[in-house]
This record gives structure tokens, C-alpha cells and sequence, in this order.
């Protein structure tokens, strides 16, 4: 079955420091994080639609404004799990989830970078 996928991107800025890593990331430091938000659907609303971009950036700043110029560290649920890119990556792709998903359409998958040469990406392994 043919499917959509639509993406946005955006960034938000915050410190934090891996525990129990063995090099300089174990030392407060901060990123400028790229955020990509990518949906899919197979079937378009009445306007031609999988989602409008609007709604998908609204939800996407405020799902990170909790994270936005903080010390990972001291924010939940990173006080108590370490704030990898991993970690954030999944933690992001639960909450839009939790604010996007309906029975249309998914959020498939996220993807964070710390600096411009490293990612990752974060999808579950979900039926179809």
C-alpha cells in the first residue's frame, strides 16, 4: 500500500553530560540539537492533506520547550536516564507520538543530531 511521509525540522539548544562515560562528554556541555519530525499516513484528509505542517511544528516546539536552554541532566526523565542522543531521540518520537498519533496517521520516526556530522534515528519496530 502506497504511504505519505512528511517531515519538518527544527532545533532547540541545551546542555547535558553522559554519567559513567569515559571521555569529555562525561563533562557539562552543550548542543544546538537538529530535530526532524517525520509522520506518515496512507490516507489524505478532505483537503488533500496528510497533516497540515502547522500543526506538526506547533506540537513539535512544544513537546521540546521543556527541554529548550536546560541541563538535560536536571529534566525528566533524563534525571534519571542518560541524556544520549539515543535516549532523547526516543524519549521525543514517545511524546509526539502521544500528541500526533491518531488513527489516520503515525509519527514514524525522529531523527536528533548533536553536531552536523552525527545522528541518529529512532523508529520502533511496529506492524503495519
Amino acid at each position: 500500500m502506497a504511504r505519505f511521509e512528511l517531515c519538518t525540522e527544527t532545533h532547540f539548544s541545551a546542555a547535558h553530560q553522559l554519567r559513567g562515560y569515559p571521555g569529555d562528554c562525561a563533562r557539562l556541555h552543550g548542543h544546538n540539537w537538529h530535530v526532524k519530525l517525520h509522520v506518515e499516513c496512507e490516507q489524505l484528509d478532505e483537503l488533500g492533506l496528510g497533516i497540515d505542517y502547522k500543526v506538526m511544528k506547533r506540537e513539535l516546539k512544544a513537546a521540546l520547550e521543556p527541554w529548550d536552554h536546560y541541563n538535560l541532566n536536571d529534566v525528566p526523565p533524563f534525571d534519571k536516564i542518560n541524556p544520549s542522543s539515543e535516549n532523547v531521540a526516543r524519549e521525543l518520537y514517545l511524546e509526539m507520538s502521544r500528541r500526533l498519533d491518531d488513527a489516520r496517521l503515525r509519527v514514524s520516526r525522529i531523527e536528533i543530531s548533536e553536531t552536523c556530522t552525527a545522528s541518529v534515528t529512532y523508529w520502533p519496530d511496529l506492524p503495519r
